[in-house]
């Protein structure tokens, strides 16, 4: 019974419910832009339905995270650290933990994004989300990689993607100092707990861009050792 349930959970390889399991995270923080849009609209009871699917695909996420830690076998007989696999599983599931907490944050207080950031604030979000997007590119090329035996040829393409993925992530840097600025020259026009939850609120985004970036780099580690 154990034997075929591993053998149906990971098939010849734990590598596809990993990637999976990153699939479902990337489902879960494409609802960012769809919150944002209803956040900027004040349409709470339309933020409260995306943060419910948020809430359910972060425990999707969560269950399949579990459902791998369970069955990973202890040895595996693959050029992969079975540590590196439990580092990267856990940067992935951190993604759409930090969706979560961030719809979370919003929603509590029904904090009301000013109209002279709005569009600054979902470009930013989109900008973070693609940055998962560019993350989930990289890590769906692992099995290529392993399949090749780590041949030069799937090396060069997977760290084209891995550089792609930093740019992607610089950009959204670059459109976080952008937005703190702004919001700064009308923070004095806010109400100062409202301005504190902005900013804590755009951390939390560039945080999400950061981790995403990090499930990414994770691949590098592999390939180095």
């Amino acid at each position: 019974m154990a034997s075929s349930t591993i053998l149906s959970l990971f098939g010849q390889s734990p590598i596809k419910p990993l990637q999976n399991h990153m699939h479902t995270v990337v489902d879960c923080v494409d609802q960012l832009n769809d919150f944002f849009q209803a956040v900027t609209s004040q349409d709470w009871e339309q933020v409260e339905t995306i943060y419910n699917k948020i809430s359910e695909l972060e425990s999707a996420a969560d269950a399949q995270k579990h459902d791998i830690r369970l069955h990973l076998p202890k040895s595996l007989f693959m050029p992969i650290n079975r540590s590196d696999l439990i580092h990267l599983l856990s940067k992935q599931d951190k993604i759409c933990n930090t969706a979560k907490d961030i719809t979370g944050l919003i929603l509590g207080r029904q904090q009301v994004v000013p109209k002279k950031i709005a569009s600054d604030m979902q470009a930013y979000v989109k900008s973070a989300v693609a940055v998962a997007h560019e993350a989930k590119k990289v890590i769906d090329e692992l099995d290529e990689l392993i399949g090749s035996g780590f041949g030069g040829r799937e090396i060069d393409r997977i760290n084209k993607s891995i550089t792609k993925l930093e740019k992607t992530e610089s950009k959204n840097d670059q459109k976080q100092i952008a937005l703190r600025a702004k919001l700064h020259s009308i923070e004095a026009d806010l109400p100062p707990v409202d301005v504190m939850f902005l900013y804590k609120t755009i951390e939390a985004i560039g945080n999400l861009a950061d981790r995403a970036e990090s499930a990414g780099e994770q691949i590098q580690i592999i390939i180095a050792r």
